[in-house]
């Protein structure tokens, strides 16, 4: 039967651009000789390439022609709107008369019959079952007759639920919550900036066990404490451990204040000999190390 109502649709149908777009896709779902199909916005701006904006006004200009009937009773596959094309079911009914008139059907009359109840049994196998269990058959909305009162129609109810645990939530989740939770962690651990955290004594006994403080001396930790500080002072609050840590491995790195440059050669003064290209200053430092000649000695 989608095949008559297509058909329908390009050999009678008045509409044009979307319109006629979104009443062949409903046309394209029509289950029985009823013409009742069903459909969703969404599905109908997918298969049209068109906004939801532009198939909702496609459909308010086909329910206006009265070439699309809005059945608000019943619902469809997913909870989708359910749709009646009745031009195109009279068209086909009466098809059907002249075809039963022409295998010799006396009996059959010629003249329009009256508007058939809705056969819902034979809508079920095709997932379209009332809304509500309904005490009289499906009512068919008109829209030549405007409504009265309040919409009847069901609002759609507005997106709650969980967030998804990757997306953040903007402000405070309650009014007890401060902005910026700086003191504590959620594992109730104290957080400091680099200013505020102090060298603990079990890392002071580190420095002492490791020989750090006997290779860098009383002065050269406290230079090393300070470059670090001043190093970490815009990064995050962390718990007291980590900045621990982190302090521990930049201690270990730091090379004693006395230590000789590499450009420093004995009896001469630290800038690279003159008309020579970097390469061979770094040779020649390397050479002055070990005691090496350079041949630069003159």
């Amino acid at each position: 039967m989608s095949r008559d109502a297509r058909e329908w649709v390009w050999e009678h149908s008045s509409s044009r651009g979307a319109a006629r777009l979104v009443l062949l896709s409903i046309a394209d779902r029509v289950a029985d000789d009823q013409c009742i199909s069903w459909a969703s916005l969404s599905s109908l701006a997918k298969r049209t390439c068109a906004s939801l904006s532009t198939v909702r006004k496609a459909i308010e200009s086909l329910l206006l022609a009265g070439e699309l009937e809005q059945l608000d009773d019943l619902v469809g596959p997913q909870r989708s709107t359910v749709y009646r094309m009745p031009l195109a079911a009279e068209a086909v009914a009466q098809a059907l008369r002249e075809q039963q008139q022409e295998e010799g059907d006396a009996g059959v009359s010629n003249e329009p019959a009256a508007p058939a109840k809705l056969r819902l049994s034979a809508l079920r196998r095709y997932g379209i079952r009332p809304r509500e269990v309904p005490e009289s058959p499906a009512r068919v909305r008109n829209s030549a007759v405007p409504e009265t009162g309040r919409s009847k129609r069901k609002p759609a109810q507005r997106r709650t639920g969980h967030r998804h645990s990757d997306v953040p939530a903007t402000g405070t989740q309650n009014r007890s919550e401060p902005d910026l939770n700086r003191r504590y962690s959620s594992s109730g651990a104290a957080v400091l900036s680099a200013a505020e955290w102090q060298v603990d004594p079990a890392t002071h006994t580190w420095a002492r066990q490791q020989g750090h403080r006997d290779r860098l001396g009383e002065e050269g930790l406290r230079a090393a404490d300070a470059k670090w500080r001043a190093h970490r002072a815009g990064h995050a609050p962390r718990a007291a451990e980590a900045w621990a840590a982190d302090w521990r491995s930049w201690v270990a790195r730091e090379h004693p204040p006395s230590r000789p440059s590499l450009y420093a050669v004995p009896g001469k003064n630290t800038a690279a000999p003159g008309g020579m290209t970097r390469t061979e200053a770094h040779t020649a430092a390397l050479l002055a190390a070990l005691d090496e000649p350079t041949g630069t000695e003159g």
